[in-house]
């Protein structure tokens, strides 16, 4: 079992001591860190100690916000630090700690407000939808040809006319064309 810490700060006039010494003290073995803004989902850094995990190990931050912007964000990088068979602790966030069965229940349960979350933005967007239907609205994309082109395509087909040439007219491909 390894300790693994992140360290990161937003911005170049920042300093990472004070949170590598803080990690060093937790008994940290090895360090990752970075000078890049939370919000980027490219962290380099990051994806090289996720990378690194064995099971067993444990990724440790000083703080929530310094590996995370938002609960989605959170629970993606818990995922995969959990996938990995490792473990995930913070050392001022106490109850963040899934190395305890008590850390492990606080973010089950911040697991199950995300997808509650979720659930409810599909259902709002699912509501949405029939409304906007209900009222005429066509979803979709706007389709590449008029119905009177498509009418005109379906008889130059029964024609003996071939797909490519006639998608070529309309400038579309002849699936789109063999569809009709």
């Amino acid at each position: 079992m390894a300790l693994l810490g992140y360290a990161r700060v937003s911005t170049d006039g920042q300093s990472l001591t004070a949170q590598v010494a803080e990690l060093k003290a937790a008994g940290c073995t090895e360090l990752f860190q970075e000078k890049i803004s939370g919000a980027k989902t490219d962290r380099k850094q990051l994806a090289k100690l996720i990378g690194r995990l064995g099971k067993d190990d444990v990724l440790v931050v000083t703080r929530l916000d310094r590996l995370a912007r938002s609960t989605r964000d959170l629970l993606n990088i818990l995922g995969a630090v959990a996938d990995k068979g490792a473990g995930f602790k913070s050392l001022r966030d106490t109850w963040a700690d899934t190395t305890t069965a008590h850390g492990r229940l606080m973010l089950t349960v911040l697991g199950g407000l995300a997808e509650f979350e979720r659930e409810l933005i599909r259902t709002r967007t699912t509501e949405g939808r029939a409304r906007a239907k209900a009222n005429g609205v066509v979803m979709g994309r706007k389709p590449k040809l008029t119905h009177h082109q498509r009418q005109e395509a379906i008889g130059r087909r029964e024609a003996g006319e071939s797909l490519v040439d006639i998608g070529r007219s309309y400038n579309v491909s002849h699936s789109t064309i063999s569809r009709l």
